[in-house]
């Protein structure tokens, strides 16, 4: 019987070529930001009012903004803040909420329903007003900003995580292993966990993407990490200022978030894909 269109001949699913380019987007922009300062970049910060709004040449390859920084640096260190927002706030709601969610779903009772409540009344919690009091009182860097999005990633990874759980909890493996004298903690450690970690693997790769934009989104509010640091979010807030003048300089930015969100949605859509049980799934 031939295998289903866009399927392996062993029964498995063709990442494709898609999935290969968004790969290598990702892995060349994050190198590029790790290795920032071995490259031969002009500084992200350093001004040169002669030379503002300059179209792009040999010496600044994508011009300059409107204090005369150069572009193309702005947006490689910019990526430093971004990717590390957009990694690190989906690590805070994967392990919180990932915890949560198992311990509500193999527990159940009331343990479900405070868990379930908590995460309700967070996502009723308006994000704007929480990030406003937080970046208030704690400040504008990059580590509040992380937290304040990391926090408001939990009901999400929760309710993936309770979900897989709840299904898992009652099946043959889980049941043999508790007639087996198994206690909760080797349950929930050998046979729960390596089934919902794919699942929150793969949402892990989408909310990165989410995460990047909300970054984008906060600091062009002017809620991000304070200036002159880049971030693509600031760099569209500023170029804004000179749409009718050098529109490059809020389209370079959002051209390459946008390319960086996507390659991270096919690379996340693609693994959740291929750990979704269902044999329909595509």
């Amino acid at each position: 019987m031939a295998a289903p269109k866009g399927a392996a001949p062993g029964g498995g699913r063709r990442l494709g070529i898609l999935f290969v380019s968004a790969l290598v987007w990702i892995v060349l922009i994050a190198l590029a930001a790790v290795f920032a300062d071995a490259l031969p970049l002009h500084s992200p910060t350093e001004m040169d009012m002669l030379s503002k709004r300059a179209v792009p040449d040999a010496a600044h390859w994508l011009g300059t903004d409107q204090f005369g920084r150069d572009t193309f640096s702005r947006l490689i260190y910019g990526a430093r803040i971004s990717l590390t927002v957009g990694l690190l706030a989906p690590v805070i709601g994967v392990v919180i909420g990932g915890c949560l969610g198992m311990l509500a779903g193999y527990f159940r009772g009331p343990l479900e329903a405070l868990t379930v409540s908590g995460v309700d009344v967070l996502l009723a919690f308006p994000p704007l007003v929480f990030a406003l009091a937080v970046t208030t009182y704690l400040g504008q860097s990059v580590l509040n900003l992380t937290l304040v999005i990391g926090i408001l990633g939990i009901p999400a990874f929760t309710r993936v995580s309770r979900a897989v759980t709840l299904s898992l909890s009652e099946r043959e493996f889980v049941v043999a292993a508790r007639a087996l004298g198994a206690t909760d903690a080797r349950i929930l450690f050998r046979e729960i966990l390596p089934n919902v970690a794919l699942p929150l693997i793969a949402f892990f790769l989408l909310g990165v993407a989410v995460t990047i934009v909300v970054e984008g989104a906060l600091s062009f509010l002017g809620l991000g990490v304070p200036p002159p640091a880049p971030s693509w979010g600031s760099m569209i807030g500023e170029g804004r200022e000179s749409l009718d003048m050098a529109p490059w300089l809020a389209f370079l930015p959002a051209g390459v978030m946008f390319a960086t969100v996507l390659a991270f949605n096919v690379v996340g859509d693609s693994l959740r894909a291929l750990t979704d049980p269902r044999p329909g799934a595509l």
